[in-house]
């Protein structure tokens, strides 16, 4: 029988004691993972603590959030008796759970800045967060308008402001929309530029104009091509990587193998909007495929749904979706 004690927290948590029937060790095992890696991969999913003693378990949450991880335990221990569960068939169960229908709580999800806090919007942009959080390497993939470089950029200056990095790395790919930088007026930095602007732009908005410039001026924090990352190792770095879907596949692999000790990386992109020439293969869709199951990694996934820009760029978004579909179909 299952047993239900819940504790009302500080902030509207709430935690909840249960039990797992009937008692099993090997199942108990199937269902955590080695190393509690499962448990792990469901509290980065939903934003829960888990914790467990043999069959005696404690979610603590927001609690409309708790119970949907209660029922997925229950669920995934039920599984237990015929599947041997791994990280890919826990993500799989998991979205067929339909867990992104979860309202998330958006007052315990906030990154702080010296301009104050931001908060995420809706639960794609939490779960993102979150990742970042708690991941050395993320991917976040999805339409323009979702927010993914300008979390990255807020959780990069919250982990350097917090002194959990000692420098900010964000570079881009300097190809876009078909244009090839010979043909821009101007030396190399004036070319160049125009590409990184929105990084500057997010950073000016956090941290200010003259904080900003100081921090460069110090090289606390570098805003660079990423060709200029061939041969380095970024230690005790908060590295992002913003439009990599026009990265080669080995641009790809280089910028990944730079990361050192104590850093993390944030990889973002929109696979539907490569601008590569068409014999190249994009770096972000071929990585997606290699290292969907290294553990350590995270990916968040955003959709059409997502955009929190003007409401058109949804409807937008949306439209080109259903005709790429129907193309697809033709």
């Amino acid at each position: 029988m299952t047993t239900v004690n819940q504790e009302a927290q500080e902030g509207e948590l709430a935690t909840v004691r249960f039990e797992l029937n009937p008692v099993n060790t090997e199942r108990l095992m199937n269902l955590s993972g080695q190393f509690d890696q499962h448990l792990r991969q469901i509290e980065a999913r939903l934003g829960v603590e888990i914790s467990n003693r043999g069959h005696l378990f404690a979610v603590t949450g927001h609690p409309h959030i708790v119970q949907k991880a209660i029922n997925l335990l229950h669920n995934l221990y039920a599984e237990t008796v015929h599947t041997t569960l791994n990280p890919s068939k826990l993500h799989l169960f998991m979205q067929e759970a339909n867990l992104e229908q979860i309202a998330y709580a958006g007052d315990n999800v906030k990154i702080r800045t010296r301009r104050g806090y931001i908060r995420p919007k809706g639960f794609s942009q939490a779960r993102y967060v979150q990742n970042i959080r708690n991941h050395d390497v993320n991917f976040g993939v999805g339409p323009a308008g979702t927010g993914k470089t300008w979390l990255a950029v807020a959780c990069a200056v919250e982990a350097l402001e917090q002194d959990e990095v000692r420098r900010l790395v964000l570079v881009r790919p300097a190809v876009e929309a078909g244009e090839k930088l010979g043909f821009l007026p101007g030396d190399l930095s004036q070319k160049i530029d125009p590409y990184l602007r929105p990084m500057y732009d997010a950073l000016f908005e956090m941290l200010g104009i003259e904080k900003v410039n100081r921090l460069i001026e110090h090289n606390v924090i570098e805003v660079a091509p990423l060709a200029y990352m061939r041969g380095r190792t970024l230690n005790d770095a908060f590295i992002l990587l913003d439009e990599a879907q026009n990265t080669t596949i080995e641009q790809m692999k280089m910028f990944l193998t730079r990361l050192g000790f104590g850093s993390r990386a944030v990889i973002t992109g929109d696979i539907t909007q490569v601008d590569l020439p068409r014999q190249q293969t994009s770096g972000l869709k071929h990585v997606l495929g290699i290292l969907k199951e290294v553990p350590g990694i995270s990916f968040t996934w955003f959709q059409g749904q997502d955009v929190v820009r003007h409401e058109l760029v949804q409807k937008i978004v949306a439209a080109y979706e259903r005709h790429d579909h129907q193309r697809g179909d033709a």
